[in-house]
């Protein structure tokens, strides 16, 4: 069981690093919201509500913190939602929408590994 849950801590991971790296890509070039970014967060956020389940572990999990983590996540989902609806209309995401994504994004990973 212990194998599995690391399967999913690294399919989580991966989320991450796709939507961040996909991100950065962008955030030096032309600032723009991808389709990437939003796969990123999705593959993230089902692994992440997976590893939310207390199974194939033998210690308490801190709600508290995956429940301001699920918050930090829906805002992403909000931000790249909006952003790309406006990116399609006008054909360039705001900046600040753009930038939003990027710190929450950071702040999610550093909450996951800064909270103890």
């Amino acid at each position: 069981m212990e194998i599995l849950r690391h399967a999913v801590v690294l399919v989580h991971l991966t989320g991450f690093a796709i939507l961040f790296g996909a991100w950065v890509v962008e955030a030096v070039g032309r600032k723009r919201i991808t389709r990437l970014m939003t796969w990123g967060m999705v593959i993230a956020a089902v692994a992440g509500l997976a590893l939310a389940a207390p199974w194939g572990i033998e210690y308490s999990l801190n709600y508290t913190k995956l429940g301001t983590k699920l918050v930090v996540l829906l805002a992403i989902g909000a931000v790249l939602g909006i952003g790309t609806a406006r990116q399609r209309k006008s054909g360039a995401a705001p900046a600040a929408l753009f930038w939003l994504v990027g710190i929450l994004t950071f702040l999610n990973a550093a909450l996951a590994v800064l909270w103890r």
